[in-house]
């Protein structure tokens, strides 16, 4: 199938077509994978079934970790968080579209070869449609999953506070081998054994009606949806506990989901062939969708002000 893409992209300060947003293929970024970005959605939203807008979600988040990513590698963006904020904004209105994914990208260009050679640093903010990350029905049905025999990084070797394109080769090694052996998403350890993350998203099991989440110190991301869950969770009562968690605990959990931008909630029905609970979304994980996407058509509210509108 021919991939349509949008008529338009942010490029380098200017909305542009998106054929003429080119790089040199002796950019850094591409010989050593010195980039960073972000992955954004933005959602049609309503109040008790009126239409009120496209809104951003959690925008300036994403647009100040990309930042903190950039400190990380001591990448100079030469822009500020509400330039891209505003890029962000302006691609979603050329390409008019309300139910959308962004991408804002930095990345090293083309200058000086080496590792840490000087060059000037590009960046990119595309747009585009996208439904559910992980396939149709998904959010409904569920996914098998199972546990990669690729491991995530060990600490101080590669910063996985930093949402950065060179990490995602972990992540790739880890989805396409779930793929391959017929798995809807794979899971990671971290190298010491216990559990880390999925291939680009965040992981929480329920026990006895409680959240449990693996912490930042098992290789992963900090993910805004992560983040997102733990407050609407705490909020309602719900007990949301970060702990390190051995691998069989997938196998013993009541329920299970992944979470992330892309994936939005998506539940877990089994892990290497064992069914998790019920082998369906389980309560929690669905009143955890139902205040998630609540959001968006105005049945949960929003204290945190994370709609931004378009």
């Amino acid at each position: 199938m021919t991939q349509r893409y949008p008529d338009w992209i942010w490029h380098n300060g200017a909305i542009k077509p998106w054929a003429e947003a080119t790089t040199h293929v002796m950019s850094h970024a591409l010989h050593y994978g010195s980039s960073v970005f972000e992955g954004i959605r933005s959602y049609p939203t309503s109040d008790a079934g009126r239409p009120t807008g496209t809104a951003i979600f959690r925008l300036t988040d994403h647009s100040r970790r990309l930042f903190a990513s950039a400190r990380i590698y001591d990448m100079a963006i030469p822009y500020s968080v509400d330039d891209i904020s505003a890029a962000c904004r302006a691609v979603l209105t050329a390409n008019e579209l309300s139910q959308g994914y962004l991408r804002p990208i930095a990345f090293r260009g083309l200058g000086g070869f080496g590792l840490s050679a000087d060059t000037p640093t590009d960046v990119s903010v595309a747009a585009w449609a996208m439904g559910p990350y992980l396939g149709e029905g998904v959010l409904e049905q569920g996914i098998d999953a199972c546990v990669s025999s690729w491991q995530r990084f060990a600490p101080n070797t590669l910063p996985a506070g930093a949402k950065a394109g060179g990490n995602y080769l972990s992540g790739q090694l880890i989805a396409r081998e779930a793929r391959r052996l017929g798995f809807g998403e794979g899971i990671a350890l971290a190298s010491t054994g216990l559990l880390s993350e999925g291939a680009g998203e965040n992981l929480f099991l329920v026990f006895d009606g409680a959240l449990h989440t693996t912490p930042v110190s098992a290789a992963l991301l900090n993910g805004i949806t992560r983040d997102t869950i733990m407050t609407l969770a705490r909020d309602r009562g719900l007990t949301v506990i970060e702990r390190d968690l051995p691998r069989e605990y997938l196998y013993l959990c009541d329920e299970l989901f992944m979470c992330g931008t892309a994936a939005e909630i998506t539940p877990i029905r089994s892990v290497d062939g064992r069914q998790i609970g019920s082998g369906q979304a389980g309560p929690v994980t669905r009143r955890m969708q139902e205040l998630f996407f609540g959001l968006f058509d105005g049945s949960t509210p929003d204290p945190y002000g994370w709609l931004e509108p378009l």
